[in-house]
């Protein structure tokens, strides 16, 4: 039986790993995944400042205009503390964040210890829609590692079998 993954990749950074998704656990929320990359994504990336250990992904608002994919999200397996090896999208409704008049759509890559979703509009929890698979999380926590230090990237989101 095979399972549907992301493949997440950036060159630079040797970064190279696949997150198992988890449609059963976060459904919505890997159907709008699904949806998104029904080809694969390219997503200008940065190391995140708020929420500790976490590679900050935005699904650029050109992705969202006019898709139906790009609806409001339910907090779905939802966490505030992010674990090592967590893929979590994160929805911002319009206007919450800065008077903002878009959604936010986030793919959090979480790779270390200590991880929180506290921002300056406050706790936000989001939804942990897919594990990066287990014997790959050191490698993809150095990889991370070498995101922060390097700052912006750009990483590929590609669906997969498992």
């Amino acid at each position: 039986m095979t399972a549907l993954g992301i493949s997440i990749t950036e060159p630079r950074s040797q970064l190279s790993v696949t997150a198992l998704l988890l449609p059963e656990k976060a459904p919505d929320n890997a159907a709008f995944l699904l949806a998104y990359l029904e080809q694969p994504r390219v997503v200008a990336s940065i190391h995140a400042m708020w929420t500790g250990p976490e590679i900050s992904c935005p699904v650029p608002s050109v992705d969202l205009e006019g898709q139906t994919y790009a609806r409001p999200l339910p907090a779905e397996n939802a966490t505030l503390t992010p674990q090592p090896g967590d893929i979590v999208l994160s929805y911002v409704p319009p206007r919450m964040w800065g008077g903002n008049p878009n959604a936010i759509f986030d793919i959090g890559l979480f790779y270390g210890q200590g991880a929180r979703l506290l921002f300056p509009i406050g706790w936000l929890a989001g939804s942990v829609v897919a594990q990066v698979l287990p014997e790959q999380r050191d490698k993809f926590a150095a990889a991370c590692g070498v995101i922060r230090r390097n700052g912006a990237c750009d990483i590929t989101f590609t669906r997969v079998e498992i």
